[in-house]
């Protein structure tokens, strides 16, 4: 009869169960995720906040300007960002989700909403 990898209970039942309660799995499971779900919070914390800039702006056909003082006075960390496009055109775009934002000229930014 196998132990219970949480609390090392003998467990009844199936032969392959590992634990012997929902509780023991759960504490199980958040012992093993408890450090990196630190670092997800605090980096999800980040990007939600700064889609939640962008998303803020006026678009008009998808599309918004704004300077780089604007974004930075509101909070926004231009370190954290999801992905980076590439278009044919070579124009590189950072995007947080389905917004991208790029660097313009004397710290304007053009920021895109993609579907």
């Amino acid at each position: 009869m196998p132990n219970c990898l949480e609390c090392g209970d003998k467990i009844i039942g199936r032969s392959d169960k590992k634990f012997c309660n929902d509780g023991c799995r759960n504490a199980y499971n958040n012992r093993l995720n408890r450090d990196s779900s630190a670092l997800m919070k605090s980096i999800n914390k980040k990007l939600r906040q700064n889609h939640r800039i962008l998303s803020d702006l006026n678009f008009k056909d998808g599309k918004s300007k704004t300077t780089q003082e604007k974004l930075t006075e509101k909070g926004f960390d231009f370190e954290y960002f999801t992905h980076i496009k590439t278009y044919k055109n070579g124009s590189e775009y950072k995007f947080l989700y389905n917004l991208g934002y790029k660097a313009l000229d004397d710290g304007w930014f053009l920021v895109v909403k993609t579907d």
